[in-house]
């Protein structure tokens, strides 16, 4: 069997892949071929290969929403130049390969290879993470004669419910499988106070990161922090934070640039309460661990959909506080923090938030995608 998986251009899209790669390998009884077609990006280049997964790389582009005559030129460049190339592209890698079938994770990335795949006749599925789909998705809809998606059906919107089918979002097993002795060993954790986990998405976020700055002295008084800051910010922040805490609290403060696998998923297993983005990668992930949460959107999100994913999922589950950035002050954000220690049952909320995760999402989608092609 040969398999397309298409999508690229952050963590979200490429992880899901991955997980949903490893259990088509786990349970077909036939040998199984995978190839990434899709943009070039760090993220698809090094996790993909270091799956075994080949990879054949097109140009890709997207329609940008916001204004200015910059964008209004990389609006152009990517209508008639990048996306038409990248169809191209993908027509000639899918002609010549042939595959079997096509998973498409959605975003920019996939829309070449969606089309080309089309125009050759080869079978799409899709999976669609937000609850709010993005426009590639959207645009990439009719062609897909299954739509796997993250959310419920009755909070996902635009698709037709006929060709939707809940699955969660697809999670790497291995997040799960971390352990607090061996985050104490990896990361030096002392355990001394409860430990907070703050992740920014996979390329970091720098509000977030300005946000911490601004009141880790406060933080470290309360709590052991681990800080995923990106891997531009990284020597900015653990400078400044350096040079803002004392000595005595500098080995509960650990920062890293990005958050390998095996370091994710032991702190994953160390944190107490979660802080993050809302993307829906990440708010799978903390719900299949089980933990509280408290989720900041990205305001410049398609559709604002990390807001929507955010906003369902709390509403759902009752394990996690929203706060919009505009609401996002240094003191507001430290109280919510503390309140949630202080006025709730941290246990309780971590199996609400479990109670919502697919766990074998990935398991689901394979299983569904091998009964397809030995059918």
């Amino acid at each position: 069997m040969k398999i397309i998986l298409a999508g690229g251009g952050t963590g979200g899209h490429t992880f899901p892949l991955i997980a949903v790669s490893r259990e088509i390998k786990k349970h077909s009884l036939n040998s199984v071929e995978f190839l990434y077609l899709g943009p070039k990006d760090r993220f698809a280049s090094y996790f993909l290969e270091k799956e075994a997964v080949k990879t054949s790389f097109c140009n890709a582009g997207k329609i940008r929403r916001y204004g200015g005559i910059s964008t209004f030129f990389q609006n152009v460049k990517d209508i008639f130049f990048n996306i038409p190339i990248g169809i191209v592209q993908s027509f000639i890698t899918l002609f010549f390969y042939m595959p079997d079938i096509i998973f498409s994770k959605g975003g920019f990335g996939s829309l070449p290879v969606v089309f080309a795949g089309t125009l050759l006749g080869i079978p799409i599925v899709m999976h669609e993470s937000d609850v709010i789909p993005g426009q590639s998705n959207r645009m990439l809809s009719s062609f897909a004669f299954k739509i796997y998606v993250a959310f419920p059906e009755k909070q996902t919107s635009f698709f037709p419910l006929k060709k939707m089918v809940h699955t969660g979002n697809p999670v790497r097993e291995s997040v799960l499988e971390g352990s607090q002795n061996k985050a104490k060993e990896i990361i030096n954790l002392k355990y001394e106070k409860p430990t907070i986990l703050i992740l920014g998405g996979s390329q970091g976020s720098k509000r977030i990161n300005e946000l911490v700055i601004q009141i880790i002295p406060e933080m470290l008084k309360f709590f052991e922090i681990i800080h995923q800051t990106g891997h531009e910010d990284y020597e900015r922040v653990k400078s400044q934070i350096s040079a803002l805490i004392p000595d005595e609290l500098k080995p509960e403060y650990h920062a890293y640039p990005f958050l390998d696998e095996g370091e994710m998923q032991n702190a994953y297993a160390a944190a107490d309460v979660i802080i993050a983005r809302a993307g829906s990668g990440t708010i799978f992930e903390i719900s299949a661990i089980g933990r509280p949460s408290i989720l900041i959107p990205l305001p410049e999100s398609a559709q604002n959909h990390q807001l929507k994913n955010a906003l369902t999922y709390a509403k759902l589950t009752g394990s996690a506080i929203v706060i919009e950035e505009k609401n996002l002050t240094p003191n507001f954000f430290l109280a919510e923090l503390k309140n949630i220690f202080q006025f709730k049952n941290i246990a309780e909320l971590g199996r609400k938030a479990k109670q919502f995760s697919v766990p074998n999402s990935a398991e689901i989608i394979a299983k569904d995608i091998i009964n397809f092609l030995e059918s």
